[in-house]
């Protein structure tokens, strides 16, 4: 009993015991419900039946995205099946990646433990990022290397963080928006070793050309041009546009902070195309507090504007110049900055709880906890853990249990 007490304490003291628990709880939660349902959720149905395609040398059916991530989906039913499993599990894989790489992020830009804890706790719990992990899509690929991009970057280890952005890249086209989130960082907090930094970008434009004919090259069965490809790439996405497309759910960039949609992708259970209601609220005045925080010189708040910056602010500019079609989901990739700047005040509030003196220092203190105890709730009333889908779960288990 004193050894596994003092290992409980040791394990208790580990740098990553919260990131280990985190972890867990996410492979569980998702793992629970892998095959919930054991059909097609939203866009699965395209994916899939493109990996599909894949496999049986016809080529893809979705032209208009790089070749990586439908590469990945087909790995997974290669590995595991044509099934809930085999379209799921990589995707859940991904999903903890997301988590670890943003904790990683979070220590690396000199954000305090309890801090990291708190933002790495919103990520987990948050909605879209749940049900993007849970999905056979192409998002949880493209923001698990955007942020394998952001802690090699922040690492210094400038050529492999391009690599990473450039594999950002080949999942989706909206990748690119990688790059200027790093070059923006880089300009206003390091300026570091600029012939260094200035030859790592260059591997950019080399590298994806060369990895965009390699992926292709399981998918075609022979050598394709990329240039064509690329030109093909930007061709069909830029035809896609409001005034020739219609989706009950289609929205503009500045409507996912002002006026959000919670786009169903599923019902029963119910996977909910939303950011979680708490962190939505606050989106606003978290960016105004990153803002601040930057001008005081914080490299967190400075890289968590830029962040934000580069994969949400540079979406309306691009909306108006181009008409592109949009949903609410696509502001997957920016939910990290806001749960990394959230993370930052909340370290703040706690620190005022604790040095404040008489009634009023017990404000910051319940501010926190009920705004995580709404955060967890709106979790499980939007995620398919909601309370009617537990209902219906044990429902089922009972009968089953009966017929037995």
């Amino acid at each position: 009993m004193e050894i596994a007490k003092r290992l409980l304490q040791k394990y208790y003291r580990w740098e990553f015991f919260w990131l280990s628990l985190m972890v867990v709880l996410n492979l569980a939660l998702h793992f629970i419900i892998i095959y919930r349902p054991e059909g097609f959720v939203l866009d699965e149905v395209h994916y899939v039946t493109d990996a599909r395609s894949i496999m049986n040398g016809e080529g893809t059916l979705r032209p208009e995205h790089p070749p990586l991530g439908k590469l990945l989906v087909a790995s997974g039913i290669l590995l595991f099946g044509d099934n809930a499993a085999g379209w799921r599990f990589l995707p859940i894989i991904f999903s903890a990646a997301c988590i670890i790489f943003f904790y990683l992020i979070c220590r690396r830009l000199g954000m305090s433990k309890r801090a990291t804890v708190l933002a790495a706790f919103l990520l987990t719990t948050e909605n879209l990022s749940f049900v993007q992990g849970q999905i056979a899509m192409l998002d949880i690929y493209n923001v698990t290397f955007m942020l394998a991009a952001f802690w090699l970057y922040l690492r210094g280890n400038y050529p492999v963080a391009i690599v990473a952005a450039v594999l950002s890249t080949l999942v989706k086209l909206t990748g690119v928006l990688v790059f200027p989130a790093m070059g923006l960082h880089w300009l206003l907090a390091r300026r570091d070793r600029p012939l260094y930094s200035g030859l790592s970008a260059l591997l950019a434009p080399l590298t994806f050309p060369l990895l965009l004919i390699l992926f292709n090259l399981p998918i075609y069965r022979r050598l394709v041009d990329p240039i064509g490809s690329i030109k093909e790439m930007m061709s069909l996405s830029q035809s896609l546009t409001f005034a020739n497309t219609t989706h009950p759910f289609a929205s503009r960039p500045w409507d996912w902070v002002i006026f959000p949609k919670v786009m169903p992708f599923f019902y029963g259970p119910n996977y909910m195309g939303a950011v979680s209601f708490t962190v939505w609220a606050l989106i606003i005045p978290c960016f105004i507090y990153l803002i601040v925080r930057s001008i005081k010189r914080n490299d967190a708040a400075i890289f968590g504007a830029s962040w934000f910056t580069s994969t949400y602010l540079l979406w309306i500019p691009i909306s108006l110049i181009t008409d592109r079609f949009s949903y609410p989901y696509y502001m997957y990739p920016s939910v990290g900055a806001i749960c990394l700047g959230l993370g930052l005040g909340f370290h703040q509030l706690l620190r005022l709880w604790e040095t404040m003196a008489g009634k009023r220092r017990w404000v910051p203190l319940a501010f926190v906890v009920i705004f995580l105890l709404a955060h967890v709730a709106v979790f499980i009333i939007l995620s398919p853990y909601s309370w009617f889908d537990w209902v219906t779960i044990l429902e089922q288990s009972t009968t089953t249990a009966t017929t037995t």
